[in-house]
């Protein structure tokens, strides 16, 4: 695993900003497009910000989420209305959005388009990992009876029922995630490092989600500040 560690978090969110639209540069170069896999939460908010103001072709970019909480689009709880206010903003408002949850309807229908429009993307240039405390990424939880599931299944979504976080999810699936030219675990805070640090001695990909993305083997870096 490479890993990538800041003295801050403004430190780290800048250098993670220039790297994010250096690569999606590339493959605007290399394919005149390029996608870009973000996640919900606190965490990434200052670094939206940072990519709103970059000036980059965004109107080359789809962006979306690894996952989303199965709520309307005006909910407090609504990723893509942070994704929209945080980074769908300045420069960045130019970019192409997916939404994981095209219309609120039957969990299978909508699963069923999602699916066909993942399918149709390609190879992601960035995706942008969280975690939570309970070594959950996406909304691949511990907690989850989809949780082997969601790391094992070649369908490129799954819905997931956390049994201790509320909402019904949607998640990409690990198969889908990894299917990158680049991948980061972005973490804030030296409490949630430890917790990283410690996903990777689990053996049981089931207990430790986010360590199959990481260490020994996985494809995705660490970039983290205290």
């Amino acid at each position: 695993m490479s890993e990538h560690g800041f003295a801050s978090a403004d430190a780290l969110n800048t250098a993670l900003a220039q790297n994010i639209c250096r690569r999606l540069q590339d493959g605007i170069n290399a394919r005149g497009k390029a996608t870009l896999v973000v996640s919900g939460g606190s965490t990434p908010r200052p670094l939206f910000a940072q990519l709103a103001t970059a000036k980059i072709p965004w109107e080359h970019v789809t962006i979306l989420l690894a996952d989303e909480r199965w709520v309307p689009r005006d909910h407090d709880a609504s990723n893509e209305a942070m994704v929209r206010q945080n980074l769908l903003q300045d420069q960045a408002a130019k970019a192409q959005f997916m939404s994981l949850i095209p219309e609120l309807s039957d969990e299978a229908s909508n699963l069923q388009e999602v699916c066909s429009q993942l399918d149709q993307l390609g190879t992601f240039d960035v995706v942008i990992l969280g975690m939570g405390g309970d070594r959950h990424t996406a909304s691949l939880f511990p907690c989850a009876e989809e949780i082997d599931t969601g790391l094992s299944t070649l369908d490129a979504a799954l819905m997931t029922h956390p049994r201790t976080a509320p909402h019904t999810r949607i998640s990409l699936s690990r198969r889908r995630l990894e299917d990158c030219h680049w991948g980061a675990v972005h973490i804030v805070g030296q409490k949630k490092l430890e917790v990283a640090y410690r996903a990777m001695t689990i053996s049981a990909a089931a207990e430790s989600p986010v360590a199959v993305f990481l260490a020994p083997k996985g494809r995705f870096e660490l970039w983290h500040a205290p």
